[in-house]
């Protein structure tokens, strides 16, 4: 299919490790927010992908320019197409791919072009399903395990912030396994459907719901999908069928995806746990290189900082 033509080929698991740091960033977008939204720009990107899709917008243009402006927003943070416009910026197309050519350089070179000539196009939508915004209202369970008691980790990410990461690292890793971009984009979008309605208690619940667990799955994915017009419940019915699935290009692109996004949380977790002051200022340059960087440093070691 036309989308394959865009892959570089299958790739291995040993490719995986150059796309870390980008999956890394990639996850941060459940962290960074502006003063236009109380939402996250993962969430905000979620609501408005689901829109698209669900409006009948083709799933690949929708895969692709989310995962693109996502990519650009790694740097460039809530400052998009749109802000750019309204701050007179004549070109803010250019800033876009700057931004964007900062981090893709680990990304398959034909997906990389692809991703590249859809900047900057997911600017409007239409209303998201309920669906989308009760993932969205829905926590996630942090970390449990059968047996132990929960381990409550704070801030907890909800389902939109993690189905909106995976989408978007399932479209990158697509590049790597010589998938198609958007079944795997679609995957991450609607692998927690069932969590619009069920709170989401981790393997822990899942263990303890024992065999009521398939069937309540089940009832639970076609109760959100039937919401949906016939043509997108197709798509993203033939997209959920890769979520259990480690042997064609597009399952293995989606639980990559998946995988990484879930234990680089957990990282996030213990990155911040353990963040120094000296990390702030040797590792980040708080107090940066410019015309008073001298006299911040005086300031800084009269006030015995740190």
């Amino acid at each position: 299919m036309a989308e394959r033509r865009l892959m570089d080929g299958g790739g291995t698991l040993g490719g995986v490790g150059a796309l870390t740091p980008l999956a890394a960033e990639l996850g941060d977008l459940k962290r960074i927010r502006d003063a236009s939204s109380p939402d996250s720009l993962a969430v905000r990107a979620f609501r408005r992908a689901w829109g698209r899709l669900a409006a009948g917008e083709d799933a690949r243009a929708v895969a692709l320019s989310t995962t693109a402006d996502a990519l650009a927003a790694a740097r460039l943070a809530g400052i998009d197409r749109g802000v750019l416009a309204a701050a007179g910026v004549a070109d803010p197309l250019a800033i876009l791919q700057r931004s964007f050519d900062e981090v893709a350089g680990p990304v398959a070179p034909a997906l990389r072009s692809a991703l590249r000539e859809h900047l900057g196009r997911d600017m409007a939508a239409s209303p998201a399903p309920a669906f989308a915004e009760a993932l969205i209202r829905q926590p996630r369970a942090g970390a449990t395990c059968p047996g132990k008691p929960r381990l409550v980790l704070e801030p907890p990410e909800n389902h939109g912030d993690h189905c909106l990461v995976v989408a978007v690292l399932g479209t990158v890793l697509a590049g790597l396994y010589g998938a198609d971009p958007s079944t795997a984009f679609v995957a991450g979008m609607a692998h927690h459907l069932h969590n619009a309605m069920l709170p989401d208690s981790g393997f822990a619940g899942e263990i303890l719901l024992g065999d009521e667990l398939g069937p309540l799955m089940r009832r639970l994915f076609d109760r959100e999908l039937a919401t949906l017009a016939g043509p997108v419940e197709i798509t993203v019915r033939a997209a959920l069928v890769t979520i259990g699935d480690a042997e064609t290009p597009e399952g293995r692109a989606f639980n990559a995806a998946d995988v990484m996004d879930r234990v680089l949380q957990m990282r996030q977790y213990d990155r911040v746990a353990g963040f120094t002051t000296s990390q702030a200022l040797d590792d980040l340059e708080l107090v940066h290189a410019g015309p008073l960087q001298a006299f911040h440093q005086v300031v800084l070691a009269e006030a015995g900082l740190p």
